[in-house]
Order: C-alpha cells, then structure tokens, then sequence
C-alpha cells in the first residue's frame, strides 16, 4: 500500500485515516496501543501526526493488515526486531515504487 499524502509538518487524523483507508477510530486505537505513535495535541485536543508518526503507522499497517500479525505480535515484533524490520519494510516500500514506475513505463510504450 503507498500513503499518498502531501508533504507536510503535522496530519490531521482525518487525513491519515482516509490515507490508509481505515476510520479514525482505528488510527486512535493503535495510538493507544503502541507508543511508538506519539502525536501532538493542540490546545483542542486535536491530534497532529508527524510525517514520523505516519511512517510508524504505516509499518504498523504493514504488520497488521498486510502480513497478518495480530496487535500483540505486532508489539512484540517491533520491540524486538524494529530496526531490521524497519529496514525490510523501507525496501519493500521502494521496490513497489520501483515495481509501479516500470509498470507506468511498460503501458507507455
């Protein structure tokens, strides 16, 4: 899945939802679940998701929703493995950019 969000210092959480395609219930539930999401708070109370704590999301979406681990795994993969996994997931992510562009070249020809 690619987050197609415009570059930006903080998301609101109705942005980040509807980039992944989920409710905002569910963004606020993994932020209560896993402390690597950590987004700012106005005066409101409104949150503001850093471009960091998208790309977090987007791991977390990755493990859950694309790989199948369940919410306890997910926490228990990313406390021990978060670098490596971190890691492989960067090089999925620009291997399906690289996958989509040649794609995009192939149906130009």
């Amino acid at each position: 899945m690619h987050i197609n969000l415009p570059e930006k210092l903080y998301y609101s959480i109705g942005e980040v939802a509807d980039a992944f395609g989920v409710n905002t219930s569910l963004i606020r539930f993994w932020e209560k679940e896993f402390d690597i999401i950590k987004p700012k708070k106005n005066a409101k109370g409104n949150r503001k998701f850093t471009p960091e704590d998208v790309k977090n999301l987007e791991l977390i979406y990755h493990l859950v929703k694309e790989r199948g681990f369940t919410l306890d795994g997910a926490k228990v993969h990313l406390k021990e493995n978060k670098k490596k996994t971190l890691n492989q997931f960067e090089i999925i992510r620009k291997l399906e950019s690289i996958k989509s562009e040649l794609i995009k070249i192939k149906d130009h020809l």
